[in-house]
């Protein structure tokens, strides 16, 4: 029952309607019997959205696309992890003073994992330098097993950000490039794991795909980032090729998990959650 002890939770971003945060967080909720609710918000002005997250004491927010990498500049603290990553995630709300943080970094790695994939001595393929990309890059520099990260982005100034970014941190070798068709033909055809962190392919935009099929290659790991659809046009297509998948919703479930632990202090029912997510692809 919702009453003025109700604690809001929410997710900022733009867009925002084909987001399953709510549907997933709120049956994590109901699930525990904690007085909270979750609620999308499309956010266009994102100095004014983070003064009302204070004014109305917003308890824990999610940020997605386009917000992650500015939102930093509004907020009181900034977890080590996520300001060496350079984009957040996650907002916890401490009476007043907003804390952000990264999960996505730990979610994608455990998705990665949990699907069989070592790391050491790979070398890894990267699609998009944005914040999703960050995330995964920075996670994945953390093992120095790695033989190199090659990130390939359409931003330039951005890449470049990127590349520096990572190379000062040490670690496996690093290599930037500008996406093109041509540049990803070569690159691809070194890498065993391919990861997809550019918003093509997600809802509703279904048919599009980063990589053309024709040069994935049998064996490969593909993980997309993307969870909306469950099965995107890329990994039905590497599918096809022999590759192993890693589809977005391990990724989703990963670090809404621990989102939902930051803001509530409870072990998030993760069984519960991925059965939403799971069933809102069923219709």
């Amino acid at each position: 029952m919702i009453d003025a002890e109700t604690k809001l939770c929410a997710l900022i971003g733009n867009p925002v309607g084909h987001s399953l945060s709510p549907a997933l967080h709120n049956a994590a909720f109901k699930e525990l019997g904690l007085n909270y609710i979750y609620l999308a918000f499309q956010v266009e002005d994102l100095v004014k959205a983070v003064a009302g997250i204070r004014a109305l004491g917003i308890k824990g927010v999610s940020v997605t696309i386009p917000h992650k990498v500015q939102v930093m500049e509004y907020l009181d603290e900034i977890d080590d992890t996520a300001r060496e990553i350079g984009a957040i995630n996650t907002i916890l709300n401490v009476n007043g003073r907003l804390e952000g943080y990264n999960s996505d970094s730990s979610g994608a790695l455990k998705a990665l994992e949990d699907a069989g994939v070592s790391f050491a001595g790979k070398r890894i393929l990267i699609l998009g330098s944005g914040g999703a990309a960050r995330a995964v890059a920075f996670g994945l520099a953390f093992h120095s097993s790695i033989n190199l990260i090659s990130i390939l982005g359409i931003v330039e100034d951005e890449l470049k950000s990127l590349g520096k970014d990572l190379s000062k941190k040490g670690g496996p070798d690093i290599n930037t490039g500008l996406l093109s068709e041509p540049v990803l033909k070569n690159t691809i055809s070194d890498a065993e794991v391919v990861i997809n962190c550019t918003p093509l392919g997600m809802h509703p935009e279904v048919d599009r795909s980063v990589i053309p099929p024709d040069i994935l290659q049998k064996g490969q790991v593909v993980f997309d980032v993307v969870y909306n659809p469950l099965k995107t046009k890329l990994l039905r297509e590497a599918e096809e090729a022999g590759c192993r998948i890693v589809p977005g919703i391990e990724m989703f479930i990963n670090q809404a998990a621990t989102q939902f632990e930051l803001w509530t202090g409870e072990k998030a029912p993760v069984g519960v959650m991925r059965e939403v997510v799971e069933k809102a692809f069923e219709k």
